[in-house]
């Protein structure tokens, strides 16, 4: 590995764009290689070891082109494989949770904080365990909203339908007069200005995307391993199924044209 090498960024599908954007905004000259698991998303239903073995294998494809860094774009991947993939590999494994988490934690001033997701990642617990650990006595309320998911996908980020849904999922956490909201999902934050208009200016939204690239550039510039080359970075999009329709959505996530998408079997 060299500080020219890419960084390796993986999710179950097309959220993850979502960190990519944020890391190439922050890094501009970093390559990066993108894996999205189209085949087998979602994973937010799926068993903890399951994720952990589909993780297991995206990462094995990812070090295998010489990435210097993986960062795990998923927040369900990330609730319950980061172990798993640090004891395998030596190199620098980053999550979505943990920056998130600290986000929230330095943020709320009422010790109540909120957290959405997915199913796999609520009923985890991580957030909730991970913010109590950095903030003892904080509260965390989390809800399951696995209708945004595919609103995002179809391009309703906002609308009545959208608005509707957001209303029905984030009433119980209103009740708990939450004044930090954790977006506990990579395409969560295609759906904020939805999300607070709903939850008002009181509440703080949390966007893991952006937490995650500030932790990316910090343990790369710590390792001395950011790339400073001053030349842009080049961007490689792989995924396991279906190359054609995660062009056409990712380019909605990203707001730039997505090159050529290899189809990789793993």
């Amino acid at each position: 590995m060299s500080p020219d090498s890419p960084i390796g960024v993986f999710d179950s599908g097309i959220g993850g764009l979502t960190v990519l954007k944020e890391i190439k905004a922050r890094l501009p000259h970093e390559n990066i290689i993108y894996f999205g698991d189209t085949a087998r998303v979602p994973y937010g239903i799926k068993s903890g070891e399951t994720v952990t073995r589909f993780s297991r294998e995206i990462s094995e494809y990812l070090v295998g082109q010489g990435v210097k860094m993986l960062v795990v774009a998923c927040n369900t991947a990330s609730s319950v494989a980061l172990p798993t993939l640090r004891d395998n590999y030596p190199l620098p494994v980053i999550g979505v949770l943990m920056p998130g988490a600290y986000a929230a934690a330095r943020a709320t001033k009422s010790e109540r904080v909120g957290v959405i997701g997915t199913e796999g990642t609520v009923n985890s617990g991580a957030y909730a365990r991970l913010i109590r650990n950095i903030r003892s006595g904080t509260m965390v309320f989390a809800h399951a909203c696995p209708l945004f998911v595919p609103l995002v996908e179809e391009g309703r980020l906002s609308g009545p339908i959208t608005r509707l849904a957001a209303e029905e999922y984030l009433a119980p956490l209103m009740l708990e007069d939450i004044d930090t909201l954790v977006l506990g999902c990579t395409h969560y934050p295609l759906l904020k200005e939805t999300i607070a208009g709903v939850m008002g200016p009181e509440v703080e939204l949390i966007d893991s995307a952006f937490e995650t690239a500030r932790e990316v550039e910090r343990v790369l510039d710590k390792l001395d391993m950011l790339n400073k080359s001053g030349a842009p970075g080049n961007t490689r999009y792989a995924v396991s199924d279906a190359p054609e329709r995660f062009k056409r959505i990712g380019e909605r996530f990203l707001g730039y044209e997505v090159p050529e998408v290899e189809k990789v079997e793993l």
